[in-house]
């Protein structure tokens, strides 16, 4: 397993990020704050998904006021989310924000930051520092001639110590850019010169599939170096699709374990069945059990048991009929039509429903 045991812990409600402990995957709403009901109910989706952090903007005081109903109502951490106002992030962590996450080149003067820096130190709340590729430092894209890792790192460095200059270092730092081999390579570096633990994720990674494809290559590609406490996908869409992902890209990494993983075969010319709406049914399927197994959705009875044989169960579909699979045995010939039905039966025993 990939973890940065050399980071410093960071506790976040009754969360622990960095220290060698879990990677945690987080979310942001993309609900009016404002507007509690439709932002309680978004993130109870969210947490049934298995979000594990959440993190709200505060573009407006009503907003920064609607966070302590919003805390109320769920059970995971809240981050608020600030862009320019320093009083909005004290607002937000008076009504009980559990980490806020800040640009302080963006806050305004040295006394605005420090009024934001004690609000959080007497309320014990992380901050995260968040540094991205969109709005680096006039000065630095002229030292480096461009946005460029380099300037990414020492434009976080800066803002970090700028903060320890006001005695305080419970942060977390993120460096966020669209340019995946950048970004990896950003973060590469600024943890070879700081122990503080980092939020990782592409920003701007665009709709479900390109998105997906860029979060995947990035965080792989920083992930399997140990670097990274806590993960967004960040997609242009349902966020619960980016749960989702970041399971499944932590799972892949050997970062996580537990849940049903399920694999499917690409379809080829001897598929008879329309397998592309039954994986897509199975995945929907299996989200509700509690298991940590692999289940195989094939479309041929022919190849289908062997190549099913390294899954827990599997089905494998041909015109009209089809088979239920466990560790590559075939237990049961159905009707095509029941084949759902027979995995789900089969779910239900092994979780003991």
């Amino acid at each position: 397993m990939y973890t940065r045991q050399d980071t410093r812990t960071v506790r976040i409600k009754d969360r622990l990020i960095g220290g060698g402990h879990p990677v945690l995957i987080q979310s942001m709403t993309n609900t009016k704050t404002e507007d509690v009901e439709a932002t309680v109910r978004q993130i109870h989706a969210l947490e049934e998904a298995g979000c594990e952090l959440i993190r709200c903007t505060v573009p407006t005081m009503e907003a920064a006021r609607a966070l302590k109903e919003i805390k109320s109502r769920i059970s995971i951490p809240l981050i608020a989310d600030i862009h320019f106002d320093y009083r909005l992030a004290i607002a937000a962590i008076e009504n009980g924000a559990d980490k806020i996450r800040i640009n302080p080149g963006n806050i305004g003067s040295r006394e605005r930051v420090k009024a934001v820096v004690d609000t959080a130190k007497a309320f014990g709340v992380p901050i995260r520092v968040g540094v991205n590729s969109g709005s680096l430092e006039k000065e630095l894209i002229e030292k480096y001639h461009g946005v460029t890792a380099d300037g990414l790192v020492e434009s976080a460095l800066d803002k970090c110590r700028w903060i320890e200059s006001m005695d305080y270092d419970n942060l977390v730092v993120s460096i966020k850019s669209s340019d995946v081999l950048m970004c990896a390579e950003a973060y590469e570096k600024f943890a070879e010169q700081s122990d503080y633990p980092l939020h990782v994720g592409i920003t701007e990674a665009g709709t479900v599939l390109s998105g997906n494809i860029k979060s995947a290559v990035g965080l792989a590609l920083i992930l399997s170096k140990g670097i990274g406490d806590t993960v967004r996908v960040s997609l242009t869409g349902d966020p619960v699709e980016e749960i989702k992902s970041a399971k499944l890209i932590l799972r892949t990494l050997g970062l996580r374990s537990g849940g049903v993983e399920v694999v499917s075969c690409p379809t080829c010319g001897r598929t008879e069945i329309d397998l592309i709406s039954l994986a897509g049914q199975v995945e929907d399927l299996v989200q509700s059990y509690p298991l940590n197994i692999k289940v195989a959705v094939m479309g041929c009875v022919v190849n289908g048991p062997g190549e099913a044989r390294e899954a827990d169960i599997g089905i494998a579909g041909g015109k009209g009929s089809g088979l239920l699979i466990r560790g590559g045995e075939v237990i049961k010939k159905v009707p095509e039509k029941e084949l759902l039905s027979e995995l789900k039966t089969e779910l239900d025993r092994m979780a003991g429903k």
